[in-house]
């Protein structure tokens, strides 16, 4: 079953039952997720540039925009119209896609993984999540990665509170660690 019907069939009403909306369009849902690699000092790279822009197209199923620098900034080195970054909106089947294959296949291969933090949900109800390496994604070789990137996913629902993106991300599936690995980690 498809993360988009668990959503419509299994999601949707256990969060009209816990939270009691009075109207359907109340209640939460995933509006977009956004995947964006920040290119640094290798703006002058082109081959550089070329593999992120590659590795994102691989991951997500659709070409990004290279983002462009606003403004020089001499501190940084930069200059205006420099690339600084790599970006994807997902929304639609893709983009349920996209959180299926995160949920189920890319959590479980990244390396030490031991669920992540609530905290990553900010009060809005969206969830950032940042990846050191690409190469947990299933559609990128290890051996065909010449250069080690990281990226960053934000996912933006409809939630008007954290509570309420924290509980739709668990019914989702996303894999939350518990209470006690924190209370652990904090001793």
């Amino acid at each position: 079953m498809s993360l988009m019907n668990v959503y419509k069939e299994q999601v949707v009403p256990k969060l009209k039952e816990k939270f009691a909306y009075k109207n359907v369009m109340g209640i939460p849902k995933v509006t977009k997720a956004t995947i964006n690699v920040g290119i640094g000092r290798n703006s002058k790279d082109k081959k550089y540039i070329e593999d992120v822009v590659n590795t994102v197209t691989r991951i997500t199923g659709q070409k990004p925009i290279v983002t462009k620098a606003k403004k020089s900034i001499s501190s940084f080195k930069v200059k205006e119209g420099d690339p600084v970054g790599v970006v994807v909106t997902l929304r639609g089947k893709r983009m349920w896609e996209f959180l299926d294959k995160l949920v189920n296949i890319t959590f479980p291969r990244v390396r030490d993984f031991r669920g992540i933090s609530d905290k990553i949900v900010d009060r809005a109800g969206n969830l950032s999540i940042g990846f050191k390496e690409q190469i947990a994604f299933p559609e990128v070789r290890f051996d065909q990665v010449e250069q080690l990137h990281g990226l960053e996913i934000n996912i933006s629902t409809t939630a008007q509170t954290r509570e309420e993106g924290v509980y739709m991300f668990k019914l989702l599936g996303f894999p939350f660690q518990e209470a006690k690995d924190e209370e652990k980690n904090n001793a």
